[in-house]
């Protein structure tokens, strides 16, 4: 039986049994979680409080930065990133704590414009980028650090439209800050991920890349040795089909374990 299905099944018969114990010392779980996540973790951060005495300090940044706090001494519990590049760097580092590292989410990378631009999706290979460009920028993540850039630059390599694209490219410090340059209307393009442009009515999913144009986007989970009783049980409700759901409500693929 593989060790991670084995660490999950732990998890939550761990949730399961603190849950019966009736009232428990009362923590608050640090959760440093990749930009992207920020909507649907604030639903599943809420919904958690409710069934437990502890309560959940949430810190949204790129992968990259939190994966640098992190290793800094930062006083995280719980990391999800966007990437498992960033993670693999933590483990490393022995700051995982062993056996909780799990695939949690799936996403997908699409190319966005303003929504009051009226535009109509179609293939990425029908965009007519030189004309969009001519009024602003494409926006990204930054393409060395930040997952969606790098997934995003990976993306416009494959499909033979990086050299063209580059020069245009307005890189920002998280796949949120390229999302708020479009819905602003300070870009007429952004590349970000689906739920990015789900969570945001002001923009609109102009194309979708083909999933082989990059590696598949994976969100790991781990705790942070060492790993807290409130972190351990906030690990399990975030892998229950309850959670899942809700992910899956704001555009998440699951992973089966």
């Amino acid at each position: 039986m593989p060790k991670r299905f084995i660490s999950s099944l732990i998890q939550r018969i761990a949730f399961v049994l603190f849950a019966g114990l009736g009232p428990v010392q009362a923590d608050t779980v640090t959760v440093f979680a990749a930009a992207s996540l920020k909507v649907a973790l604030d639903e599943v951060a809420m919904q958690f409080e409710q069934v437990s005495d502890h309560k959940v300090q949430l810190s949204f940044a790129s992968s990259s930065a939190l994966a640098r706090q992190i290793e800094r001494g930062a006083p995280a519990n719980v990391f999800i990133s966007a990437n498992t590049d960033w993670m693999d760097r933590l483990a490393v580092e022995g700051l995982l704590e062993p056996e909780t590292r799990i695939a949690l989410l799936t996403n997908q990378l699409v190319l966005i414009a303003p929504k009051d631009l009226g535009l109509p999706q179609a293939s990425i290979d029908d965009i007519d980028f030189p004309t969009l460009l001519k009024s602003g920028p494409i926006a990204m993540g930054f393409v060395e650090a930040v997952p969606a850039g790098i997934y995003g630059k990976s993306a416009l390599v494959s499909l033979g439209l990086w050299d063209s694209l580059s020069p245009h490219v307005a890189q920002t410090d998280s796949v949120r800050a390229a999302l708020a340059l479009v819905a602003r209307g300070e870009a007429p393009l952004g590349v970000v991920y689906a739920t990015d442009a789900l969570s945001d009515p002001r923009v609109s999913v102009l194309a979708l890349f083909p999933e082989n144009s990059h590696v598949p986007i994976i969100y790991p989970s781990a705790l942070i040795a060492p790993a807290t009783t409130a972190a351990s049980e906030f690990a399990a409700y975030l892998s229950s089909s309850e959670t899942s759901t809700m992910f899956e409500a704001h555009g998440f693929g699951s992973i089966e374990r």
